[in-house]
């Protein structure tokens, strides 16, 4: 006997979307649905070939087998359940059994409890702003950090001294339930205790039964040497204390760096201005300079230096994390221009001008003497 074709089942055109074939399904089910007919073998024979036609189809790479060879696809693998290794049906068809049954257990799903009542701790964010020194040296810094912790008097049970908590009746500690339905099986989170398998007859009065407590905790932590701005740290176990004695969530610690009065960081590389005075670009000098680990360093200024120039102190930069590598700390020469001039100060550069030419000044010289002749090109053409 051939099989009848599984878009025909679905009453769908071929080219339906995923969305319009979970509809169909969804409605024919409910109308064919053994527990409504009860007695009625056409009526369960309809659902199952409902169930057949879905699993297949709702399944991409099924549903391309099928669509190209048709039930020939599946009759050395036991049927669609058998394509692709596992049968993959109960997870594709759970969002339609809550819709289908959900009203069985009351409620939609329920959180996922591991039958003891313990569940984990909140992961935890703390900013934290360091200095370029304090990434340069590596620190220990000391942060308070408001957080939840295990409450003490109930040792995290959440249970008054002397009790403690018991299985509960309803799904006997595993946090879930299982009701039939036909010959489906459903498993949903227990509602009695919302699926943490245990129930507090006697709740702790300091912590009300959550098995931890609010306060602020002062940790110590390890910044290393190099870090960057927006560097994570973790700090392991030390979130927020998890419910009934469950395991803690972890702290990040978020580093930001604040601006430099002096250093500019790009990576390992520093970069620092060198403000000069005209005389000393002119006719060179030897400037002393503190660098970032608090030493110093001479830098020879040759005659003739321009504004802009860059004088690089090799190893002399940032430590990158981790590794025994150095960057550099990159100086950049600003020729200061004199103010507040006295009367004989300005003579002696009157002086010097008058007696200074194109090769005192090549770059102004050359500069002025081409936008001549370019302006003059223009207006002669």
């Amino acid at each position: 006997m051939s099989k009848r074709d599984y878009y025909e089942i679905l009453g769908v055109a071929r080219t339906a979307t995923e969305a319009e074939m979970k509809a169909a399904f969804r409605k024919s089910a409910m109308q064919c649905h053994p527990d409504r007919h009860p007695g009625d073998s056409a009526a369960e024979v309809k659902f199952k070939e409902l169930n057949e036609a879905y699993q297949c189809l709702s399944d991409g790479q099924k549903r391309a087998a099928y669509d190209r060879f048709g039930h020939a696809a599946f009759e050395n693998g036991g049927g669609p359940g058998g394509f692709g290794g596992g049968d993959g049906f109960g997870s594709s068809m759970s969002d339609i059994f809550e819709d289908l049954f959900g009203n069985i257990m009351g409620g939609g799903r329920g959180r996922q409890g591991g039958g003891n009542g313990r569940e984990r701790g909140a992961d935890l964010r703390y900013n934290l702003e360091i200095n370029l020194e304090d990434s340069f040296r590596g620190k220990q810094a000391q942060i308070s950090v408001p957080t939840s912790i295990s409450c003490e008097p109930c040792s995290g049970s959440g249970a008054k001294a002397g009790s403690k908590p018991r299985a509960c009746a309803t799904c006997a500690g595993q946090g879930r339930v299982r009701a039939q339905q036909g010959f489906f099986a459903i498993e949903r989170t227990c509602p009695a205790c919302q699926g943490r398998g245990q129930v507090i007859d006697n709740p702790c009065a300091s912590c009300s039964g959550a098995g931890r407590v609010s306060r602020e905790r002062t940790l110590s932590v390890n910044i290393p040497v190099g870090v960057e701005d927006g560097t994570r740290i973790r700090l392991a176990g030390e979130g927020e204390a998890g419910l009934r004695g469950g395991p803690s969530g972890d702290l990040y610690i978020f580093l930001s760096l604040k601006a430099h009065p002096f250093f500019q960081r790009d990576g390992a590389d520093l970069y620092c201005r060198l403000p000069i005075s005209m005389v000393q670009a002119a006719l060179g000098d030897e400037v002393v300079v503190r660098t970032i680990d608090g030493g110093e360093a001479r830098v020879k200024v040759p005659d003739g230096t321009q504004s802009g120039r860059q004088f690089k102190l090799r190893g002399k930069g940032m430590p990158v994390l981790r590794s025994r590598d150095v960057g550099d700390l990159y100086l950049q020469a600003v020729v200061e221009t004199p103010q507040n001039l006295t009367k004989r100060q300005r003579e002696l550069l009157a002086e010097f001008e008058t007696e200074s030419s194109s090769k005192t000044h090549p770059e102004a010289a050359g500069f002025l003497t081409k936008m001549k002749d370019f302006f003059g090109n223009l207006s002669g053409a």
